[in-house]
């Protein structure tokens, strides 16, 4: 086996790491280092913090995340569909006619619910 073919793989590596390593240690050697009191201030949204960073979120908060993680991930299927589509034929368009009926299903549900209620 000739060595030679990882070189380009090797090389990628290296410049990789470099451009991810070299502008930080550039910017920490060369850029200025006076701390005061207000740059190490904590800053949330342009007002003093209010609340301890450790409080509790609400279910809803993340109730609302996962739907939209599930049905963005649910979508994305429908990209290589698309690309595929005539490769696919009548039985690839009855199967995601099948998938998406069901995220419907799984859509009104969690309407009707009130999962996507913000109040």
């Amino acid at each position: 086996m000739n060595l030679d073919q990882y070189l380009p793989i090797l090389l990628f590596i290296l410049v990789g790491i470099a451009v991810g390593i070299l502008p930080q240690v550039i910017g920490y050697i060369l850029g200025p280092n006076r701390p005061d009191a207000e740059k190490n201030s904590p800053y949330e949204c342009g007002f003093e913090a209010f609340e301890d960073a450790r409080m509790k979120f609400d279910v809803r908060y993340y109730l609302v995340a996962i739907l939209f993680i599930l049905f963005d991930l649910e979508i994305a299927f429908l990209f290589p569909w698309a690309v595929a589509l005539k490769e696919v034929g009548v039985a690839g368009f009855a199967a995601v006619c099948v998938f998406l009926a069901i995220l419907v299903v799984g859509f009104v549900y969690e309407w009707k619910k009130g999962a996507l209620d913000w109040e």
